[in-house]
């Protein structure tokens, strides 16, 4: 497997990381975080996204997802987010559960 992830995505983890949903539960230093994303951009293919020319009402920060998917020539977007498993009949996108199955 080939991870693709474009700098937004990797600035989309770090806000996650440090945001008050996950930081509770991981309670990791900012110095940690920066250090994970860091040897996460190492392990990964770090791509441009594709120029996409549409909107997504649902939720505008998705719109970089889906070019990081086509940019990169990934086979699935892999997440939890409704909003984007909403877009699964146009895009490939399968929840965890799902590709897991697929392993």
């Amino acid at each position: 497997f080939r991870l693709v992830l474009s700098e937004f995505l990797l600035d989309e983890i770090a806000t996650a990381l440090a945001g008050p949903k996950l930081q509770p539960l991981i309670g990791w230093t900012p110095e940690r975080i920066a250090r994970f994303v860091l040897e996460l951009r190492a392990f990964c293919d770090v791509v441009e996204p594709a120029e996409l020319n549409f909107e997504y009402p649902r939720d505008p920060d998705d719109v970089p997802v889906l070019a990081t998917l086509i940019g990169g020539g990934a086979d699935w977007i892999v997440t939890g987010d409704g909003d984007l498993l909403a877009l699964r009949e146009q895009y490939p996108i399968e929840s965890p559960a799902e590709f897991l199955r697929r392993l």
